[in-house]
Order: structure tokens, then sequence, then C-alpha cells
């Protein structure tokens, strides 16, 4: 598997719109809209990993949820913030680094919607310790990434269910996974995956 080159995520969110960026979805995912109701999730704390335009992070503050949201853009995060103020929601947004994060408490839920197919091959099984310590006992990781069924090599990885059940298995039950589309500005949507993982 050759290594992917990734856009200096700080440098696309000084230079471009949010709106003009492929992940941008000003509603809320409606994998992850599907997932709560099938949890019976309505509350709770709530981290939001790679927050980018923050609009994940708002409709599920929205819903009633205690959010942090982190990203490693400093600008991504102040746009965010900016925008949740703007609707006067409450949210913890923060500049912080999933494979080295800073982040101290533990939560009831963890959406991932774009970060985890990013990272290096190398570092999924420091991503899976880390997420699965930040997380409750029992409690769930909701994660979207580009499915092995989405043609091309560009951008993000591709993942069958069978790798997210091997990469995750230590930690995580895979308690769903499903081939859905990834929700943003391209035409056709990419090929996703949605798996709901119950950490063991």
């Amino acid at each position: 598997m050759t290594a992917r080159e990734f856009p200096n995520w700080e440098a696309l969110y000084q230079e471009k719109s949010v709106e003009t960026m492929p992940w941008f979805n000003p509603d809320l995912d409606p994998d992850v809209e599907e997932a709560l109701i099938v949890l019976d999730l309505n509350s709770g704390t709530l981290l939001d990993l790679g927050t980018g335009p923050g609009t994940q992070a708002i409709a599920l503050a929205e819903r009633g949820f205690q959010v942090i949201a982190t990203d490693l853009s400093e600008t991504a995060i102040r746009q965010a913030e900016a925008k949740a103020a703007e609707k006067g929601l409450e949210i913890s947004f923060r500049q912080d680094d999933i494979l080295n994060s800073h982040l101290d408490r533990s939560f009831d839920l963890i959406l991932d919607r774009g970060c985890f197919h990013v990272l290096p091959p190398e570092r999924r099984e420091d991503y899976v310790q880390t997420v699965a310590n930040l997380l409750k006992p029992k409690k769930y990781l909701l994660l979207k990434c580009f499915s092995q069924q989405q043609p091309g090599e560009q951008g993000p990885y591709r993942f069958t269910p069978e790798e997210i059940q091997q990469i995750f298995t230590q930690r995580f039950h895979l308690r769903s996974v499903a081939q859905t589309v990834y929700q943003g500005t391209l035409d056709p949507l990419p090929k996703a995956l949605f798996c709901i993982l119950e950490k063991r």
C-alpha cells in the first residue's frame, strides 16, 4: 500500500471556504442520525473528532449532547467556534491531534466522520488505543470512512468491513457496518462505510 499525500489541513482552511470542501455537509449526517435512533441516544458527552467545518458538532449540540470538537487546524476550530456562537451554542472547540491527544476526560460517544481514513496505516493501532481510552466502557464510536468500493487511489484510504473488524477487534466489538455514501460537495458522492463500534 503506497503512502498517500494529504493536504496541510491548516493551510487548506486558511485558503478555502469550508462550503467548497469535499466533506462539507450543512446537516447532520443521515447515517449518524439513524445510529442515534438505533442506539437510543439523545444526550451525554460527545467527542467530534476532526470536526472541520463544525457542522456535525453543531447539529449534535442542538440535539442535546455536550460536545467537545477537535481538529488539527486552528483555523477550522476558530471558524467552527464562530458559527456555534452565532447559534448561541456552548461547544468546546479545541485544537488537538488524536495521535498525540491532550484530551483528559472520557466520553459517552465519539464521532469520526473523516479522521481515521486519512491517518498513516502504521498509526492505526495508536488511534484505536487512544479512542478506546477516551470512551467509557460499553460506549460507542461512530466511524465513517471511505469504502473499498470507492474507485481510484486519490484521497483517503479505503476499507472493507473485514479490515475494520481486524483493525478494531482488540478494543471494540463491531456492532454494525453498512455500505453508504459520504455526503458532501462531490458528485457523485464517494462510497463509504458507516460503522458502529462498541468498546469492549
